[in-house]
């Protein structure tokens, strides 16, 4: 596989000395993992930073073998890793994708979803902002994935969608990420307890 596109970091976790294996959501090619040279080092830092949105240029030499990429930043979130609440937002949603998408497997929808979403909790002066896309974004995922029937009633107040986010928790938990060894789900707690003290 060669290409080049455009992609949101979903996650990198370190391999070897100084390099990364990144989790890299592109719209036309799905889900994608690569060895990231030099992934740890201090110039690709800011770069490694789950939520950013990236141009990737991946190179194989053989079918059986991870892709070695090349990233360049497009969009830096680094920034929102800093606010408690956004970047618990970020942390959920891109771990909540990497875990459950299955890899190269297109989903154009999600991938523009999710780009939107992260752009809503970048520029949202609160979570009331954005806590209705976070909503619409795990709905669209669970409907994507075989798991989703009709679209969730109306939540026009706060009350309402976080008792939305109470019905999707159980659902993502039981459908999606049932019995994965990472604790993906803390995130996702993380982020209800501090979105419930906005009460």
């Amino acid at each position: 596989m060669n290409l080049r596109a455009p992609a949101i970091l979903l996650a990198s976790r370190h391999q070897g000395e100084t390099g990364a294996i990144a989790r890299l959501l592109t719209a036309e090619h799905g889900l994608i993992a690569a060895y990231v040279a030099g992934g740890r080092g201090r110039q690709m830092r800011a770069v490694m930073v789950p939520g950013n949105r990236v141009a990737v240029e991946l190179t194989t030499r053989s079918a059986n073998q991870l892709p070695f990429a090349r990233l360049e930043l497009e969009h830096s979130r680094a920034a929102l890793m800093t606010e408690p609440l956004p970047a618990a937002a970020i942390q959920w949603v891109c771990g909540l994708s990497a875990a459950a998408l299955p890899e190269r497997q297109a989903y154009p929808d999600l991938y523009d979803a999710l780009d939107a979403l992260l752009g809503a909790v970048a520029v949202a002066p609160s979570a009331r902002g954005w806590v209705s896309g976070l909503i619409a974004y795990e709905t669209l995922l669970l409907r994507e994935l075989g798991y989703g029937g009709g679209a969730l009633p109306d939540a026009p107040d706060w009350p309402a969608q976080h008792a939305l986010l109470g019905i999707l928790q159980r659902q993502l938990s039981h459908y999606l990420l049932a019995g994965h060894k990472g604790d993906v789900m803390g995130a996702r707690r993380l982020l209800t307890q501090r979105l419930a003290r906005m009460g």
